[in-house]
């Protein structure tokens, strides 16, 4: 009989890549999966998958108050449904699932998608960053697995925990189609529309780069202010908002981009630390990408030589990069090819084999 797994997120299930991958790959080895996430006011129905879906309806949306009603609903989702193994995926979804676990005596795993305690949402508030790190110590001691998308934040945990972290990337699934010639040149930036995202300095890049739009699929926190900027900077004809994208609508849309943009200001270890799903779509989908000096980008691309870095986020980096890709074609189309070489090595057929090891192992 298959082991069954719930994995519990606080998000809406139909954008998140990446447990669309993990519970694909999880159903198909064998396991008997449930993804079970959050409903809200704006919910599209969930696409068909091959793992079962769930979700749970808050009537807060967002603070203290939210995740202290998410983490109870959850609990007694738990409690009331069977399960072998259950996954918190995020700090924000741990406690229920480390209690219900010792409560039922079955497994929980940690699947941490980011450093949470230093997300962008909690530097400058020492209170509510102190909280989550009293959650983090109580909680990620008692899980029997654990797991997260970049070995800075894998080595972080280790040295804190003394725990065996293992890395699961956020790598795509294969694509063999070729690089789309270009008719009409964009610049895309695909992921959540968030603070510290680099999203305010590219609009201001953009008042001084000619000839070319830039686009933004995604939707965030700061969409509003990303709308009151385009219009106040007048640039309505550069910069277009694509708002959320489906996984299939979002790949049609990096494929045929020209640049993909990869900016973050240094606002905590989460960011710092970070290597996020776009990196890996730019590759999959051929195009070079402008990415920010961090540690983890910097050494993806001395390895592979898949973009141009930027050391320091300022306007005038920005734009020498954009111009250095947009006028080189020699450089550009070589940058291309390195994509192509990698995205046969960084791909999730290759990643998801370290996955299973990890639950087999429970």
């Amino acid at each position: 009989m298959s082991k069954r797994i719930i994995l519990t997120v606080t998000n809406d299930l139909v954008y998140d890549q990446r447990m669309q991958r993990i519970c694909s790959s999880l159903q198909q080895h064998q396991f008997s999966v449930e993804l079970l996430g959050r409903n809200l006011t704006d919910s599209k129905p969930i696409p068909k998958q091959t793992f079962k879906q769930s979700r749970l309806s808050c009537f807060f949306n967002k603070g203290f108050l939210f995740y202290a009603e998410f983490n109870i609903r959850l609990l007694f989702y738990l409690l009331l449904n069977k399960f072998d193994i259950v996954c918190g995926c995020d700090l924000d979804t741990l406690p229920a699932a480390v209690l219900a676990a010792k409560l039922k005596r079955k497994k929980v795993v940690y699947d941490a998608h980011e450093y949470f305690p230093e997300s962008p949402e909690l530097i400058g508030k020492p209170f509510k960053q102190s909280v989550w790190y009293f959650i983090e110590k109580i909680v990620v001691p008692q899980t029997d697995a654990l797991y997260t998308v970049t070995n800075s934040i894998a080595q972080l945990f280790n040295r804190k925990y003394k725990a065996d972290c293992k890395l699961v990337r956020n790598l795509p699934v294969k694509n063999n189609s070729k690089p789309q010639t270009h008719n009409s040149k964009f610049l895309l930036y695909q992921g959540a529309v968030n603070i510290g995202r680099g999203l305010n300095e590219m609009l201001l890049a953009m008042l001084k780069i000619e000839n070319v739009e830039f686009r933004i699929a995604g939707d965030g926190d700061e969409m509003e202010h990303i709308k009151n900027s385009v219009k106040e900077l007048h640039l309505e004809q550069k910069v277009k908002l694509l708002g959320k994208k489906t996984p299939a609508e979002l790949n049609k849309i990096t494929q045929q981009a020209f640049i993909g943009i990869n900016l973050l200001e240094n606002r905590g270890l989460s960011y710092y630390f970070s290597l996020g799903n776009k990196t890996f779509d730019y590759i999959q989908a051929g195009i070079p990408q402008i990415v920010i000096g961090f540690p983890e980008y910097i050494e993806l691309n001395n390895r592979y030589n898949i973009g141009l870095v930027v050391e320091e986020l300022t306007i005038d980096n920005i734009c020498a990069a954009i111009r250095k890709l947009l006028s080189d074609k020699e450089l550009y189309l070589q940058l291309q090819q390195n994509c192509l070489h990698a995205r046969k090595e960084l791909c999730w057929e290759n990643e998801e084999k370290n996955l299973i090891k990890i639950y087999e192992r429970l």
